[in-house]
């Protein structure tokens, strides 16, 4: 499984991409399980990629070709918790 995330906006408005590859990794259930409550609906109420905030970070999430985008205040625990991961793994 292939997890690309694209983390734009920010007060400097620069761009950080991340991918990882979760084949081979012992973890890798771990990583799908996050991955399908990333891109899973928001059961919330909250409004997901509608209605960032000025400045905050906007994200686009792809994992094996589903993408969801998504913006900082309203990322559900798993998308947030994806996005951590990812940027701090990815290369």
């Amino acid at each position: 499984m292939r997890i690309h995330v694209v983390r734009t906006g920010g007060f400097a408005g620069i761009e950080r991409q991340a991918e990882v590859d979760t084949s081979g990794r012992p973890d890798a259930e771990v990583w799908q399980a996050l991955a399908e409550r990333a891109l899973a609906p928001d059961r919330t109420g909250a409004p997901g990629g509608r209605g960032g905030v000025p400045d905050g970070f906007r994200y686009v999430i792809t994992v094996d070709g589903r993408t969801v985008r998504c913006a900082d205040p309203h990322l559900t625990e798993a998308q947030r918790e994806l996005i951590t991961k990812v940027l701090k793994e990815g290369a």
